[in-house]
């Protein structure tokens, strides 16, 4: 008898999916083809977006097969690279809701230059949140300032802090949800 539980248990239990050269990296894709198609029906709620999420994915993940490192969790790789597609097909999406907002209530409004600060120039921030930030704990203000501000990657601020990488995503999130919350105080 076949049952939910068992079915549950046997999803988490999934061996994992491993290349051992292109050849095997080509077929895992194709093989993962189903449960991708799932995940980012589940991500985006849209069957027809999902497919264009996972048609995305697994033309990024043949371009960088390269950077498949043989031998590890193709599964987890691939399901990395269809997250990153979801979340930059999200942000453009935003980002031209914004603009045609902006073009329906000033059609002109492609024709003004956008303000541009140079890099040096930093991020302006207000007295408030300058203070705020200051205020932080130096482990959580210096990564906040590299990323955020400086808009060092992950892995530029790790090497500039000397600590790995997942210090800085933790250190990144537990600072900013300190930074938010000092902010909701003083408003």
């Amino acid at each position: 008898m076949h049952t939910a539980a068992s079915s549950s248990t046997s999803r988490n239990t999934r061996t994992p999916l491993v290349a051992k050269d292109l050849s095997s990296l080509r077929l895992g894709l194709v093989e993962l083809v189903p449960e991708l198609r799932g995940r980012a029906c589940r991500l985006s709620g849209d069957p027809t977006t999902a497919e264009d999420i996972v048609q995305d994915t697994i033309e990024r993940a043949l371009k960088f097969a390269s950077q498949y490192e043989r031998g590890t969790n193709l599964r987890a790789w691939v399901y990395q690279i269809l997250f990153s597609v979801f979340v930059t097909r999200y942000r453009r999406t935003r980002r031209e809701k914004n603009a045609l907002r902006a073009l329906a209530s000033d059609p002109c409004a492609w024709t003004t230059p956008e303000r541009f600060s140079s890099p040096e120039a930093g991020a302006d921030l207000s007295p408030t949140a300058k203070g705020k930030l200051e205020a932080l704990p130096e482990t959580f203000r210096a990564v906040l300032k590299l990323v955020d501000l400086d808009e060092l990657t992950y892995r530029e601020a790790a090497t500039e802090l000397g600590v790995p990488v997942g210090t800085v995503m933790s250190r990144l999130h537990r600072g900013r949800k300190m930074l938010a919350s000092q902010l909701l105080e003083a408003a």
